[in-house]
């Protein structure tokens, strides 16, 4: 069954662009598996040495972050839509100087 998995801005460059790809999957591991095996050069940018999802990657299906999941073993049903989010760090600090 296909699963949809959109792609974040930053990693497109990687998948021709697309800002989606439909996968043939039944859990988000094999979403994973298919999607890197499609386009090798995203897999280092998803998954460490050791072969893990990088700490700095946070996968959603249907808005569900499967860390409260079942992780990669999250079953997913046709139409399912698996989201990868980067995370983002960076900001400012703000200082007050009270008198």
């Amino acid at each position: 069954m296909a699963v949809k998995v959109v792609i974040p801005t930053p990693l497109r460059q990687y998948t021709g662009k697309k800002d989606s790809v439909e996968i043939d999957a039944r859990t988000v591991g094999e979403a994973l598996a298919g999607l890197t095996s499609q386009f090798g050069d995203l897999r280092k940018h998803l998954f460490n040495e050791e072969g893990n999802l990088r700490s700095f990657v946070n996968v959603y299906v249907n808005d569900e972050d499967i860390r409260f999941l079942q992780k990669s073993q999250t079953p997913v049903n046709e139409n399912d839509v698996i989201s990868i989010v980067p995370s983002i760090a960076g900001g400012f600090s703000i200082r007050c100087i009270c008198t």
